[in-house]
C-alpha cells in the first residue's frame, strides 16, 4: 500500500522560506515520478514540481525561479524547497505519484 505523509508546513513571512518533506512508503521514491501540486482556496490544483525516477527535474511557471524538488532514495523520501515566498503561495501542498496523493500540509505566507 502506497503511504505519502507531508510536513513541513505552516506559517512562513514573506520573502522567507519553505522546505517541504515526504515520507514514501510502499514504493521507492527512486523507481517513480514523484511530484508536488498544490491547491489555493477556490483554485485549480496545480503542479508545482516534479522529478522523474531519473532524476530530470520539471516546475511550475509560477514557481520555476524559486523552488527546488530532491529526492533521498536511502531515506525514500521528497522533499521542496521553496525561496522568497509570497502570499501567492498559500495552499494546501501535496506530495503525489500517481495515481496517489497524500493528505497535504498547509503553507500560509503572511505579509
Amino acid at each position: 500500500q502506497v503511504r505519502l505523509v507531508e510536513s513541513g508546513g505552516g506559517l512562513v513571512q514573506a520573502g522567507g522560506s519553505l522546505r517541504l518533506s515526504c515520507a514514501v512508503s510502499g514504493i521507492r521514491v527512486s523507481s517513480r515520478t514523484m511530484s508536488w501540486y498544490r491547491q489555493a482556496p477556490e483554485k485549480q490544483r496545480e503542479l508545482v514540481a516534479s522529478i522523474t525516477w531519473r532524476g530530470s527535474t520539471d516546475y511550475g511557471d509560477s514557481v520555476k525561479d524559486r523552488v527546488s524538488i530532491s529526492k533521498d532514495s536511502d531515506k525514500n523520501t521528497l522533499s521542496l524547497e521553496m525561496n522568497n515566498v509570497t502570499p501567492d503561495d498559500t495552499a494546501v501542498y501535496y506530495c503525489a505519484t500517481f495515481p496517489c496523493s497524500g493528505q497535504g500540509t498547509q503553507v500560509t505566507v503572511s505579509s
